[in-house]
């Protein structure tokens, strides 16, 4: 299902050496999407629960990278990451507001981690994952 308001994707591009999504969209906004948010963030039930109520908090990804990025009609698409997650379906719809939104989402996750006690490592962002 396609959202009618959302910009149409025109462009994505997979920075492997950077880790990092770039999509683009005839809005003429362009985001730079690192690979660890979309994973912490991915749609997929295993990651936002089947219900109502916070989404799982996922840890240790900061070195995760796309492996493969799939069309899924002509609304989405799939990402499989290597660590093996790869049930999310991002539309283009979701990956715009996940661009949008990137700060505010970003700010809650390390936010959560601390109430957590996880301390984030320090990946390189050029190092061989």
């Amino acid at each position: 299902m396609t959202d009618a308001s959302a910009p149409r994707l025109t462009a994505m591009t997979l920075h492997r050496r950077s880790r990092v999504l770039e999509v683009a969209f005839d809005s003429g906004e362009v985001f730079q999407l690192p690979c660890e948010y979309l994973r912490v963030f991915s749609p997929s039930a295993e990651v936002r629960g089947h219900g109502a109520g916070p989404s799982m908090l996922v840890v240790g990804k900061e070195a995760v990278n796309i492996q493969a990025i799939e069309p899924t009609g002509h609304y989405a698409v799939r990402l499989v990451f290597d660590d093996g997650h790869n049930s999310g379906i991002y539309t283009f719809g979701q990956l715009h507001t996940l661009g949008l939104e990137q700060a505010r989402n970003w700010n809650a996750y390390l936010a959560r981690l601390q109430a957590a006690g996880y301390t984030r490592k320090s990946i390189p962002q050029d190092a061989p994952s």
